[in-house]
């Protein structure tokens, strides 16, 4: 089942008995993104009594139902309906502003990928703070945030060899990504920064603050500003609403 009339398209798919799976495209893009999120933001503000879940990814959203409460052909009628809608003017998003202390023993990769690009230590640290991204998706481990938006000069195939521990708040840049890590977790991502911003805490509501759709920047911070945030069990960063296409 395909959209017409407007780009991106879009099929649906049947996955078993409990959800569909709705593909925008084959490409991380930041349209097809926003189609996404579009579309998790419609059926949260238009609910189905027997939808349980809408789960985005970069170009794809699954949506699981409970089929003792509705059939599998409904959702699918529904969501036809939902993706019919003319798409809307995006609404503000949530601005994070992220503090990162980059380099030394928080990035140890930086200097590294520097040079790999023929740019200094600081250059790169310009580079990157000097884009505005958006929360492609959260998966890998709970909290961890994909971000798109990295400036085309900082583009880093992944290592070669993962690390089997990178620290939790790691700030570090895979192919066309950079990343926000959540928690101690394997990774082959080259490590630039990190921040003392925990995106994922058990024991906080909601546990993971970085949403998909979300636009993050950063700023940097030194050690005894990083030690200090660190300090805070409950440190949460500035943020604001701004519109989607600033």
């Amino acid at each position: 089942m395909k959209g017409s009339g407007q780009a991106p398209s879009w099929q649906i798919f049947s996955v078993a008995d409990q959800a569909v799976y709705i593909d925008f495209g084959e490409y991380i893009d930041p349209q097809i993104n926003k189609r996404v999120t579009e579309l998790a933001m419609l059926i949260k503000e238009n609910p189905l009594a027997g939808v349980t879940q809408a789960i985005p990814t970069y170009r794809s959203l699954m949506v699981n139902y409970n089929s003792l409460m509705i059939r599998q052909q409904a959702v699918i009628n529904y969501l036809q309906h939902l993706l019919d809608q003319p798409c809307r003017t995006s609404p503000p998003v949530r601005s994070w502003h992220i503090p990162v202390c980059y380099g030394g023993s928080y990035g140890i990769d930086l200097t590294a990928l520097a040079e790999r690009h023929n740019l200094s230590p600081q250059q790169v640290i310009d580079l990157h703070i000097n884009s505005r991204y958006q929360v492609y998706m959260i998966g890998f481990m709970p909290g961890f945030a994909y971000l798109g938006g990295l400036h085309e000069a900082l583009h880093t195939p992944r290592r070669d060899s993962p690390r089997l521990k990178v620290p939790a708040g790691s700030i570090s840049i895979g192919g066309m990504q950079t990343a926000v890590g959540s928690v101690e977790a394997p990774s082959g991502w080259h490590l630039i920064g990190r921040t003392p911003f925990r995106s994922f805490l058990p024991s906080r509501e909601p546990p993971v603050l970085l949403q998909t759709g979300d636009a993050v920047n950063f700023y940097v911070i030194d050690d005894e500003e990083y030690a200090a945030l660190s300090a805070q069990p409950d440190y949460v960063p500035q943020w604001s609403w701004q519109d989607a296409d600033i």
